[in-house]
């Protein structure tokens, strides 16, 4: 009776075995693979094989037949193909459950286009906005046109090490964790070394204490001298006449053309003085409210027949104020910057 279970499992394995088909699974074409078929020298050691050379193995030892180390000796020989097998992907393999990606802690650059805001960066690559003025230094919230921008694939600070950096000196001075500057930049063998860039997720910049204003010494055309102060904050630069600039040199419409122009916003070159340019903007075609958005003109005062004035709105601010760059406001051809508080929105006019 043994020789005959015997040879009857033996016949098992040389025929080979396969799981019993059900006629509810329906034809062969309609099941799905579990993977792809892989080109590859085929491989025989299956999961039914091994499970039948395994039972009968143990029935040969438990029997003590003469062949029962020839049959272990089978088995162990199949494990190792079915191993081999799971390892190249060829007749056993797993369903891929997570498809690896690139490297989501890159670094990357944008470049930025004509009406592009940071906000509108942070939104698209789905990080916060200061995020983004951090990394890059910004002042203000409206972005010259063509700028390289860095952006960062998680909230928080791109900081260059210095000589005696830790990630508990970092963790503390940024309000972040020292465990994850580390395993977020692989730190734990090399350390922080030296000039390189390092991600501080989650890190707030520490608020740098104002520069006391300055003065500055401008000149007009006919070589008078003016003197004013101007904020760190600002875009600090005097406007040079441009071909199109028709507006006279150092007033606030010079000063707002050549802005407008450096955001890839260009305006029209004929807008009279400020008093006239919500009415002329608005027959040009630009959008002409009273919500205040980075890189729009405010106007204000004057009527038709004053002067009036203009800015460029630079960044809407989380305590609810706006602070708009301006010429001629804290002297002439000065170039300054103040805050308003959005409740007095509604007393100018804003141009997009």
């Amino acid at each position: 009776m043994y020789g005959s279970v015997f040879v009857l499992l033996l016949s098992v394995i040389s025929i080979g075995y396969y799981r019993p088909y059900s006629a509810n699974m329906g034809s062969a074409e309609n099941v799905s693979p579990i993977s792809p078929t892989i080109d590859a020298p085929q491989i025989t050691a299956t999961v039914d094989e091994k499970t039948a050379t395994d039972v009968t193995a143990n029935f040969a030892m438990q029997t003590q037949m003469s062949v029962a180390a020839n049959v272990a000796n089978l088995s162990t020989s199949l494990e190792a193909q079915q191993e081999i097998a799971q390892a190249d992907q060829t007749v056993i393999a797993k369903p891929q459950i997570v498809q690896p990606t690139a490297d989501s802690r890159a670094i990357s650059m944008y470049v930025a286009q004509t009406g592009d805001t940071a906000q509108s960066i942070a939104s698209e690559h789905g990080v916060s906005v200061d995020t983004i003025k951090w990394a890059n230094d910004l002042q203000s919230d409206a972005i010259e046109n063509g700028r390289e921008i860095v952006v960062l694939p998680v909230d928080g600070v791109l900081y260059t090490a210095q000589a005696g950096d830790t990630a508990a000196s970092l963790a503390e001075k940024y309000g972040a964790a020292a465990e994850r500057i580390v395993s977020y930049n692989d730190l734990e063998v090399a350390g922080i070394e030296e000039g390189v860039q390092i991600i501080i997720p989650g890190g707030v910049k520490p608020s740098e204490p104002a520069p006391e204003p300055r003065p500055i010494l401008t000149t007009n055309g006919g070589g008078q001298q003016a003197t004013g102060s101007f904020s760190s904050t600002a875009h600090i630069a005097n406007a040079t006449a441009s071909a199109g600039n028709r507006y006279a040199f150092g007033n606030c419409t010079s000063y707002a053309y050549e802005r407008r122009a450096e955001l890839g916003r260009p305006i029209g070159s004929f807008w009279g003085n400020a008093s006239t340019w919500a009415a002329n903007g608005g027959a040009a075609g630009f959008a002409v409210n009273k919500s205040p958005a980075p890189g729009a003109i405010m106007q204000n005062g004057g009527g038709w027949g004053g002067y009036g004035h203009v800015a460029i709105v630079e960044s809407i601010n989380p305590d609810g104020t706006f602070t708009v760059s301006e010429m001629n406001y804290a002297g002439f051809n000065v170039i300054s910057s103040r805050t308003i508080p959005m409740s007095q929105a509604g007393t100018y006019n804003f141009i997009h």
